[in-house]
């Protein structure tokens, strides 16, 4: 199962065959189907836009040919801005007054992966009846290409990230002065993807001084490029080498943030929207949301604020959806994903280096007493890797039923509530596995209640 086709978009590895894997074929298919989508809700115009991007994968040049050769093909213009992150597309999508984006990264998955986001006029993620609407067209072959005199126009646009950058800097609560008077020194893995290009760049304009690891936009990924503990060994030992402020990862596509203390030890993803939304609560009275796999350390923060935190479903669309609801000013998802509604609806690690280095100079803390600073529960990321055997729905569901006098929740999986401690156990959307996230008051605690999961799935699944 190498070719993930949902609402959010479409995931494979690249090579194989077709519909089992992001073949070139299944890359116009999904390109055209997208297209289709677009010129049906603008009332089939004629003078269509879409902003493409794409990260530094070795796929991505190759890929994002195909996409805005093929929209150019359905009579749609393209503004390709080339190497680029998710949120700079996101952002590009307005500024430049077009009808949608397409981003051309797997996100955190390894190297063999690509994928296409797909971002509606707003740039933001497009809803669960969108994305399903684009998958019928793409099953039913349902498109129809222009003409030779009614071709679409390609263009490129370079320097984007930089107009990103410009951006940010204008943010109110972004104190450049602050950051600048202190003097800090950083340390930025970017797993040899845009990153590499755009935080540095950002750094700069910040008077930051700037260490790079793994800064080489070319899509070798030194380490798996998701931004857990595990993989990211030789920043830590980088920071305490380089007598570093702090360390900052960032996932190949930019979206999500992750932090090192002075001493080498993790900040923690949870923790990064924490700390940025304790900073904005602290300048601003507002709202905050999360997915139901995010830590409680954000509730707790916003209640000592005034005020009210939400859970939403997992995923970027969920925690925007819940965001506009509840007039939040800030929110996110656990996985390092800063949500700034001042900036645009979507997680950017950029905002999120900007609003986390203005809480540090003005706080006038160490990175490490920070995070001290906050109220300290332990996360246990675990994940059950599935087969077409598998009934997960019944498995959940039996969850559920064993845990019934607790408080549950299954609006997206299955989320147990305990006293001290919760465990969320929901099917992934973008790879063939289950997650088991749990939290608790310590390390070992969190493993513990993930083992005792783990185990009780495994009997049920007869596994």
């Amino acid at each position: 199962m190498s070719l993930i086709k949902s609402i959010s978009g479409i995931r494979g590895t690249i090579g194989g065959t077709v519909n089992d894997n992001l073949t070139p074929v299944d890359a116009v298919k999904f390109a055209a189907s997208y297209g289709s989508w677009l010129i049906k809700r603008n009332n089939n115009s004629k003078n269509l836009t879409v902003v493409v991007g794409r990260d530094a994968r070795i796929s991505g040049k190759m890929v994002s040919s195909l996409v805005a050769n093929t929209l150019v093909g359905m009579g749609i213009n393209v503004i390709d801005l080339g190497l680029s992150t998710t949120p700079t597309v996101e952002v590009a999508v307005p500024l430049e007054k077009a009808n949608g984006g397409i981003i051309l990264t797997a996100s955190h998955n390894p190297k063999q992966w690509n994928a296409l986001k797909l971002l509606n006029e707003k740039g933001e993620f497009l809803n669960a009846a969108d994305g399903a609407e684009i998958l019928n067209i793409a099953d039913s072959d349902g498109y129809t290409f222009a003409e030779v005199d009614d071709l679409g126009t390609y263009t490129k646009l370079s320097g984007y990230m930089d107009k990103h950058i410009e951006e940010v800097l204008k943010l109110d609560f972004v104190d450049v002065d602050a950051i600048k008077n202190a003097k800090f020194k950083v340390v930025v893995d970017a797993v040899n993807s845009t990153g590499g290009i755009v935080i540095p760049n950002l750094l700069e304009r910040l008077g930051v001084e700037c260490v790079k690891l793994y800064c080489e936009p070319n899509g070798q990924f030194p380490h798996n490029p998701e931004p857990l503990p595990a993989h990211l060994v030789d920043i830590s030992e980088l920071v305490v080498k380089e007598n570093a402020d702090l360390g900052i990862v960032v996932d190949p596509d930019v979206d999500r943030l992750a932090l090192v203390c002075e001493d080498g030890s993790m900040f923690g993803e949870e923790y990064t929207l924490v700390a940025c939304a304790d900073y904005v609560l602290g300048l601003a009275k507002g709202n905050t949301v999360s997915n139901l796999s995010s830590s409680r350390a954000l509730r707790d923060v916003t209640e000592k604020h005034g005020g009210t935190y939400k859970a939403s479903a997992v995923g970027e669309v969920n925690v925007v959806e819940l965001m506009k609801d509840t007039n939040a000013i800030i929110g996110g998802e656990g996985n390092g994903g800063i949500i700034y509604p001042a900036s645009h609806y979507g997680r950017d690690s950029l905002v999120g280096v900007a609003l986390f280095l203005s809480h540090l100079a003005k706080s006038k803390m160490s990175c490490k007493a920070l995070r001290e600073s906050y109220p300290s529960y332990f996360m246990s990321k675990n994940k059950i890797q599935l087969t077409p055997q598998l009934d997960v729905d019944a498995i959940l569901a039996q969850m559920a039923d064993k845990y019934k006098d607790e408080d549950v929740n299954t609006i997206d999986g299955v989320k147990i509530d305990f006293a001290n401690e919760w465990v969320h156990l929901r099917k992934s959307n973008t790879e063939p596995i289950i997650r088991i996230y749990t939290e608790s008051g310590s390390q070992n605690n969190a493993d513990q209640l993930a083992k005792r999961v783990m185990d009780e799935i495994a009997t049920i699944a007869g596994i």
